[in-house]
């Protein structure tokens, strides 16, 4: 009697184990039943396994029977087997995978001896505590795991290891740094090794916050200019404050006020001297530089121009604050002259200007997804000081260069340049990423010129805006593949102790291409690769796409049901569900009226942040975002309205209207049921590739969740994930690397030699901006300046400049 006594256990515990079992079972149970419905789309049994196994453990458990931990313990055991299996020793993958099931087996090891109390037998108290102690351990690393980055380090890149002997570049006169699009400061007073002293110098605020409901309204995605001693800013909504560099105390602010709400926003500024010497072109051949028409004492000598959202190219006086009256009407010029019916926000600009030695060049930015018939993307040249149109470069009409006559108007809804420009003085030639026609998703009745220039870098002769080259990257775009960023020149290695002159850039496929400045030809290798049609009819679909393979391609993976990812088994479950319900082909998977997968989605991949380029170490780092898409049309009425062309993911829309087409479309991130992407982390990250080699040397991840909105709260975790990212980086001689345009609210160093972070500051609200770097001439010091206006999924929103610096040597 006494041994019965000894081995029963109360009501309350009895109680505990029968919940615990039954949680078991229903765990179980959800997961037979997933692992079923994925098995019918062709996924792996493992689902359906575990479920079965947890089912008959918690069954047993409930019943008190010490089989069912023996049960569960089998079934745990090779589910890691499974995990390692399938993810090899990649830290997220296998997170996914044990993590719960560790705790759950913890938890069933400090509850065995209570179970074998229930059956009447000796508990083994001692072992169980052991073996639970050591789940406990694993546990605890798991979760320390959790807050530490788990990027690559390949080698080290041999950065800042040149002294500067000068700041010649202490200013920022170009949206990406210098002609060159480097957005690289040949400054060391900042450096790896002092960089954790850095503290704000000033704060500046706007007074204009942007706000974005839905994701289509205004951002802050602004990159500032910095010129002698005066520092230039265009807000979202086009407020042009000059700021003295030192102090951020405001010079002057002109306003140029407007009712559009839909897509509002201003990347950056140009700046333009017309006292400076005219720089000529040294390679044989190349046009010359129109001269300046300005007599000495005008006014107006150093010029602001910005592009606004309703398509008018403004100059400023860069020392005052007034429009120049001899450019264009009063200061202006409108953009909407011959492009017919071009309503905001259907024909915008959100990119600055690019000054191309005296002329200044512009694109346009035509909303996405429309309708068939919209402006067309004329490419122009004007003179700097008077405004007049020296050029047009119209892709559906490219043999004229004049602008149309009166009733007419340049070609509609052909390829528009949306992105930063970039000049080479030594060719006098001006390079462009182009999008594509009208609508992305549905080509039937593109032009053989839409074809020809739609997903192409463009390069124009800057004084004529004659075509010297065009080079495709995607053919028949269907994605919204355009080419997103600013090309950043380069002196390219050849591998026999020459360099070639280059230009890079990046797509939103994550492939980096690398041409001949001179001729537009590859450098490195690129190959066609055959791709699968969809059955939309009279769909010409390209049968073959160019993959640059002599290059790095960063976070374009072609994805498996093993990359599928989650925050519990169910949500990746979920995951591996819905990703075996889509039609997927890798890159370039057309879209159609089932629900096709792409990835990387038209977000990217690679975008308008462009990249940073270290000339000393010939190393260039890239952010990237690792997003997927999934699209499904639908047919329409031919009557169907067009959207409002805000280009926000539309599925709490319903199916939007491709005005003009059979269809219209519904699309959305490849998100799991807790909004978190589908496929396994990082989710963004920061990648040095080595020019020399041609390979990576370093990866980073990106951002941490600590700010991220989930089912309405802030999850306040720093757990370094990565996290998909939008502006562009700030590279630097002192062997830095700065970023802040991730989703939380940092603005961050990386050592630029290994990828390690090795300082950050709190921002006010999280940015979407590109720092840049300088030195005031009047204290002499070094500064690191970022805008924060708010990240894309924050609800908080700011008009911040924020300066930082070292603090005074004592």
């Amino acid at each position: 009697m006494k041994g019965t006594d000894r081995n029963s256990v109360s009501a309350p515990i009895k109680v505990l184990l029968i919940v615990v079992g039954l949680i078991f079972a229903a765990v179980g149970l959800g997961l037979l039943v997933g692992g079923a419905m994925l098995i019918s789309r062709g996924g792996s049994w493992y689902y359906l396994l575990m479920g079965l196994a947890l089912l008959i453990s918690g069954v047993q458990v409930a019943r008190g029977r010490p089989s069912g931990t023996a049960i569960y313990t089998l079934a745990f055991l090779a589910t890691v087997v499974w995990a390692f299996w399938e993810a090899g020793l990649d830290f997220w993958a296998l997170h996914a995978r044990i993590f719960t099931f560790l705790c759950a087996f913890f938890l069933l090891m400090l509850l065995h001896p209570l179970i074998l109390r229930r059956a009447g037998r000796q508990p083994a108290a001692a072992l169980n505590m052991s073996v639970a102690g050591v789940a406990l351990l694993a546990m605890v690393g798991m979760v320390w795991g959790m807050f530490l980055p788990h990027g690559h380090l390949i080698a080290e890149s041999p950065t800042g290891q040149s002294p500067v002997a000068d700041a010649a570049t202490s200013n920022w006169a170009n949206y990406g740094g210098d002609t060159n699009a480097t957005r690289f400061a040949a400054l060391d007073q900042i450096t790896r090794d002092n960089v954790q002293d850095l503290e704000v110098a000033w704060t500046f605020q706007t007074g204009d916050t942007p706000q974005s409901p839905g994701g289509g309204g205004a951002e802050d995605q602004g990159t500032p200019l910095m010129v002698d001693d005066t520092l230039y800013f265009c807000t979202p909504h086009n407020t042009v404050v000059a700021l003295d560099s030192a102090s951020g105390e405001e010079k002057w602010r002109k306003e140029f006020p407007s009712d559009t709400s839909t897509w509002v926003r201003c990347r950056g500024l140009a700046y333009f001297d017309a006292a400076s010497a005219v720089e000529q072109p040294t390679v044989p051949g190349s046009t010359q530089v129109p001269p300046v028409v300005l007599s000495e004492g005008s006014a107006c000598q150093r010029r602001i121009y910005m592009n606004t959202i309703d398509a008018v190219l403004v100059a400023i006086d860069a020392d005052s604050g007034e429009l120049c009256s001899d450019f264009g009407d009063a200061g202006r010029v409108d953009l909407k002259t011959g492009l017919g019916n071009a309503d905001v926000p259907l024909y915008s600009l959100t990119s600055p200007p690019t000054i191309a030695g005296t002329t200044v060049v512009v694109g346009g930015r035509v909303a996405d997804n429309v309708a068939i018939d919209m402006p067309g993307g004329v490419i122009r040249g004007f003179d700097a000081i008077t405004g007049e149109m020296r050029w047009a470069f119209d892709p559906g009409n490219p043999q004229d260069r004049n602008a149309p006559v009166t009733d007419q108007t340049f070609v509609r809804s052909t390829p528009n340049v949306w992105a930063p420009m970039t000049y080479d003085p030594a060719s006098n030639t001006v390079y462009m990423g182009v999008g594509n026609a009208a609508i992305d998703l549905w080509g039937a009745e593109r032009s053989e010129l839409d074809e020809t220039y739609g997903g192409t870098l463009l390069a124009l002769d800057a004084s004529t805006g004659n075509e010297k080259w065009h080079y495709q990257t995607v053919r028949h775009d269907l994605w919204d593949y355009d080419v997103p960023m600013q090309p950043t020149l380069i002196d390219f290695p050849d591998g026999n102790g020459n360099s070639v002159p280059a230009l890079v850039f990046g797509t939103k496929v994550g492939q980096l291409f690398v041409l001949d400045r001179l001729t537009g030809e590859p450098l490195t290798e690129v190959e066609e690769h055959e791709v699968q049609p969809a059955t939309i009819p009279n769909e010409p679909y390209a049968t073959h796409q160019p993959v640059s393979v002599g290059m790095p391609q960063i976070g374009a993976q072609r994805l498996t049901e093993k990359d599928m990812w989650g925050g519990t088994p169910f949500d990746q479950l979920m995951c591996r569900y819905i990703f075996r319900g889509y039609r997927y082909d890798g890159l370039f998977t057309a879209p159609d009226t089932d629900y096709s997968l792409s990835f990387p989605g038209s977000l990217g991949g690679l975008n308008w942040g462009g990249v940073s380029y270290d000339p000393t170490s010939q190393t260039m780092f890239i952010n990237d975002m690792r997003l997927g898409l999934w699209v499904h049309m639908e047919p329409q009425a031919e009557n169907a309205a067009a959207s409002d062309g805000s280009e926000a993911v539309n599925a709490g829309m319903g199916a939007v209207p491709l005005k003009g087409t059979p269809y219209s479309v519904l699309k959305d991130r490849f998100l799991s049921p807790l909004g978190i992407p589908c496929q396994e982390p990082p989710f963004g990250t920061l990648t040095a590739v080595n020019m020399q080699t041609r390979s990576v040397d370093w990866e980073a991840p990106l951002g941490t969740v600590q700010d991220t909105v989930l089912f309405g709260m802030k999850t306040h975790l720093p757990i370094p994930i990565g996290m998909p990212t939008i502006g562009g980086s700030l590279a630097t001689q002192g062997g830095l690397v700065f970023f802040a345009a991730t989703q939380d609210y940092w603005l961050r160093a990386f050592d630029s030699a290994t990828g390690e972070e090795v300082w950050k500051a709190r921002l006010p609200v999280g940015s979407q901006g590109t720092p840049i770097s300088y030195v005031s001439p009047e204290t002499g010091k070094q500064y690191v300046v970022i805008s924060a206006g708010g990240a894309r999924q924050s609800p908080d929103r700011g008009d911040y400049l924020i300066a930082y610096a070292l603090p005074e040597a004592e």
